[in-house]
């Protein structure tokens, strides 16, 4: 449930083994065994069995002492096993030397590579022939940035050969922490993740070559995670339970009625963007709000009426105009008097001074608010972040994309993307908000330094709309009473599930619309 940094597994371990008393040799044994009882399930799956063959290729660290412990315990299952070092075991140092040793003393085959000057593409295809899969032990977690000779070869000629990869702990070249990915990285079919999962296995692109990430547990003591201080977790129903108490689906007492779940304001769309607001309320609605309110300029009021008879309509005084600029922010904000949330910006569209516009807005509502769309670009292009401006005593949310995280952040798009889980909570941290940052694994981080990654979503999901829908999602749980964190990080497994839900009921990804998302929910 874990998401831990190679700062904090390195602090686990160190507590683990001075602290605690447990032997490192023991820590090892035990991650040793646990890939290797994951390389045979892989084996087994794929038919194979015993007849298997694994070639081992180990790094001098202690990541390739475990996959020598590895190699013995697949011989003893029945597995053909050899060892590829990529340095001279002679530099291997304490357990890793002693798994070395062993290993040796056993007879277990083992080479070391050489890395070719020509012919690489040839030459390095000798080093696989006969073997049907590799377990990567070559670097660990505190490996950082692009890896140096010989790893480097030896990596782009293991991915060259075609042949499936287990990696150990994470897939060498794979930055631990961020997901970033060296130029030479290995692409696992699985990753046995040892005691917990490491941030860089859930964060892209490092996930799309982590494959199937298992986690197993090597005798650390469970509470480890915690006593460290680590407070970012994988965001799924059992996190949701876990670490906050809610239940999924979320229950509803028999003598209820639409004022027990809440009534929401929503302030979204424009003359030519009014679908963006139709979907936020809509969504709102099927998450479970009593009532849901759609606030738009007077002058276009009557053109929506009937497109969602069960969303009421608030007609705000726009002089006539039909747009947001005519609109005064206190008579929004009498509008959203009683609502027990607000959701403002998607679809709005923008105009001279509509950052001091939502200022004004935000300072005069009580309820909680979720920030979105065009209304958190104005924010950026104001140059005012919201930790600037008084801070809101109620709840306040705000659901960037990364382009818009990139502006409120004044940072480029793949500076953003480079450490999503870091940038997400540094910045709930210093403006009192909480953040959901969007995309592929979206992340959720909350003012007292809890963040969660999700799990549920698909790339059919990106499309037209299912932003607004989240945004009504988690605004409708606000005003159902959710606290930020809660209908932040619910809203999100709940749009990524109901996502999951309407991909597999299409012919392919690519037909899913953000109305399919909201009908799943």
């Amino acid at each position: 449930m874990e998401l831990v940094t190679s700062g904090e597994m390195r602090a686990i371990d160190a507590r683990a083994i001075e602290e605690i008393g447990i032997p490192q040799e023991a820590l090892m044994e035990n991650a040793g065994r646990a890939v290797a009882e994951e390389a045979r399930r892989y084996a087994e799956a794929a038919g194979r069995g015993a007849g298997f063959g694994w070639l081992i290729l180990a790094g001098k660290g202690n990541n390739g002492g475990d996959g020598l412990v590895c190699a013995r315990h697949l011989r003893d299952m029945g597995f053909r096993v050899e060892v590829l070092y990529a340095e001279p075991p002679e530099r291997m140092q304490g357990a890793a030397a002693l798994q070395r040793d062993i290993a040796s003393r056993l007879g277990i085959p083992a080479r070391v590579y050489t890395q070719p000057h020509t012919g690489a593409d040839a030459a390095n295809a000798g080093w696989f022939a006969g073997f049907d899969g590799l377990i990567d032990a070559l670097l660990g977690t505190g490996s950082t940035g692009e890896p140096r000779a010989p790893y480097a070869a030896l990596i782009d000629a293991a991915v060259r050969s075609g042949l499936p990869v287990v990696a150990v702990d994470i897939p060498s070249g794979l930055d631990a922490d961020t997901g970033a990915v060296a130029k030479a990285c290995m692409r696992a079919e699985a990753t046995v993740a040892l005691a917990y999962a490491k941030r860089g296995l859930h964060q892209h692109p490092g996930a799309g070559y982590a494959g199937e990430v298992v986690v197993r547990p090597i005798g650390i003591p469970a509470d480890a995670a915690e006593r460290a201080g680590v407070h970012t977790y994988l965001l799924n129903a059992e996190s949701l339970q876990a670490k906050l108490g809610l239940s999924f689906p979320l229950p509803r007492n028999e003598d209820s009625h639409k004022g027990t779940y809440g009534h929401v304001l929503v302030a979204a769309g424009s003359a030519l963007m009014s679908g963006a607001g139709l979907l936020c309320a809509r969504a709102a609605l099927r998450a479970g709000s009593g009532l849901v309110s759609w606030a738009q300029p007077a002058a276009l009021a009557p053109g929506l009426r009937g497109f969602a008879p069960e969303i009421m309509l608030r007609a705000v005084p726009d002089e006539g105009a039909g747009e947001w600029r005519q609109v005064k922010p206190e008579r929004l904000a009498e509008a959203a008097e009683g609502a027990a949330a607000l959701v403002v910006g998607p679809g709005m569209g923008r105009w001279d001074g509509d950052g001091a516009w939502l200022r004004s807005l935000l300072e005069r509502v009580a309820a909680p608010v979720l920030v979105d769309a065009d209304a958190l670009n104005m924010i950026a292009d104001a140059g005012a972040q919201p930790g600037a401006w008084p801070r809101r005593e109620a709840p306040t949310v705000i659901t960037p994309h990364p382009g818009e995280m990139a502006r409120l952040a004044g940072l480029t798009v793949p500076e953003a993307q480079r450490d999503r889980i870091g940038l997400a909570r540094d910045y709930a941290e210093k403006h009192g908000v909480t953040v959901v940052l969007k995309g592929a694994r979206t992340v959720v981080a909350s003012p007292d330094g809890r963040a969660f990654v999700n799990t549920t979503g698909n790339p059919g999901m990106a499309t037209g709309g299912a932003g607004d829908a989240l945004a009504g999602i988690v605004g409708s749980l606000l005003g159902q009473g959710l606290n930020a964190l809660e209908a932040a990080a619910y809203g999100v497994y709940w749009h990524g599930l109901a996502g999951d839900r309407a991909s597999a009921s299409r012919p392919q990804a690519a037909s899913l619309i953000a109305g399919d998302i909201i009908e799943a929910l």
